[in-house]
């Protein structure tokens, strides 16, 4: 399975190209429109199912690892960042999407508070995301351009960025604190399962789809 390529953000943004539609067509469509968001629901589910299995079984069964927190985690990661817009969903103030390692991590050290720990959150689930599952997209200029050492370089982000988040309290109904930073300590072991998971998928699947889309 070859990485998909990186969309552009404007392309992929659900606010652009939209066109106001009168009372009569959205009335005329909403029984249609509630039957195929029930049925992308219904889909979602059984994906969610799927990759959440394929995931316990690597990290639980293969990989031995015990911590059910941590785990999960990552499954709720890979299961939001299959979805591109999820991956490209932190926007400068300007409301552009930021497509690049570097322009997520200038955001964090703009912000300040829960936002500071939010976006230091996402760019290691993004670095991890990356270098788990398409660590080859790495050397490809839309992924991490005029950087040496790419792999690494998101390794080490990826790690600092959750230790800065893991050291901001985040409140009721976030990750903990705590486990954000078993996700800094474990960012490695992470990105291999994340490998894992891949590899499990495209030997299952005979490599012809893609988990990004």
């Amino acid at each position: 399975m070859s990485p998909t390529p990186t969309p552009n953000p404007e392309d992929s943004d659900p606010e652009r190209n939209q066109t106001p539609q009168d009372g009569f067509q959205e009335s005329a469509s909403s029984d249609s429109a509630s039957s195929d968001s029930a049925s992308m629901s219904a889909d979602e589910s059984a994906i969610d199912r799927f990759f959440r299995g394929i995931n316990e079984f690597i990290f639980h069964t293969k990989l031995g690892v015990v911590d059910v927190q941590l785990v999960d985690y990552v499954s709720d990661l890979m299961m939001r960042f299959v979805r591109v817009d999820s991956l490209y969903s932190l926007r400068r103030n300007d409301g552009m999407r930021t497509k690049h390692l570097l322009e997520m991590i200038g955001e964090a050290e703009r912000r300040i508070g829960l936002a500071k720990r939010e976006v230091y959150q996402h760019v290691g689930d993004f670095a991890l995301f990356w270098s788990g599952m398409y660590p080859e997209s790495l050397g490809r200029d839309e992924v991490a351009p005029k950087l040496d050492g790419r792999f690494i370089d998101y390794c080490q982000q990826g790690k600092r960025a959750y230790a800065i988040a893991s050291g901001i309290e985040g409140g009721e109904g976030r990750p903990s604190c705590d486990l954000i930073h078993r996700m800094s300590e474990q960012f490695e072991m992470c990105a291999y399962g994340l490998r894992e998971v891949r590899r499990y998928w495209e030997e299952g699947d005979q490599g012809t789809n893609t988990l990004v889309f």
